[in-house]
């Protein structure tokens, strides 16, 4: 019975020990699965951080280009009146205004500048029929660009523009609320003094 007894105790012992070592390879398995699950999530978050970075930079691209042709498209007419130097300076009485331009006599106040009984001037929220301005002649033409402040302030109306639009680009595509309130304040600003001179 002794003889008996002894082996049924060895293969309950060696049943208890089969457990254990089932476990320490089940805890690596866990631990396997862990690494890869980390990898994939790293991964996860570079792609995430690429994203990111890709449409903040398109963003600012974008408000950059909407700035510059802001310039750009004020910048024609700017130059003239306030590079006044060697220009010929005078007044025009428009007398005559059609779908785009407006046109009338001109007169003089620069030296060396010359009597013209029709220049042309654009027609704007700037330029009224029976009203007199002052004006800056183009180089080698009779095309006339108001002059004075609200020349100064109306030939920079479409960079105004582009502030108030680059605006929502900042504060909405690149998240930064406060420089889009800037730009926005700046916009209001120079379109506000612009229509109140003239």
């Amino acid at each position: 019975m002794l003889a008996t007894a002894a082996p049924s105790h060895r293969r309950r012992g060696s049943s208890r020990k089969n457990p254990a070592k089932g476990s320490v390879k089940g805890s690596g398995s866990v631990k396997g699965y862990g690494s890869v699950k980390g990898s994939g999530s790293a991964k996860g978050s570079d792609s995430v951080a690429a994203l990111r970075w890709g449409r903040l930079a398109a963003m600012g691209t974008v408000a950059v280009l909407i700035l510059i042709a802001g310039v750009w498209g004020s910048w024609g007419s700017a130059q003239h009146v306030m590079l006044t130097k060697g220009r010929e300076q005078g007044t025009v009485e428009v007398t005559r205004c059609g779908e785009e331009t407006c046109v009338g006599p001109y007169t003089p106040l620069s030296a060396g500048s010359t009597a013209r009984a029709r220049v042309v001037i654009e027609k704007s929220v700037a330029v009224r029929k029976g009203r007199t301005y002052t004006v800056v002649l183009k180089p080698d033409s009779d095309e006339a660009v108001r002059s004075g402040p609200a020349g100064v302030l109306f030939a920079w109306v479409p960079l105004g523009g582009a502030l108030l639009l680059a605006s929502v680009v900042v504060a909405g595509g690149l998240g930064r609320t406060r420089a889009g309130w800037v730009l926005a304040g700046s916009g209001v600003a120079l379109l506000t003094a612009a229509f109140v001179t003239i």
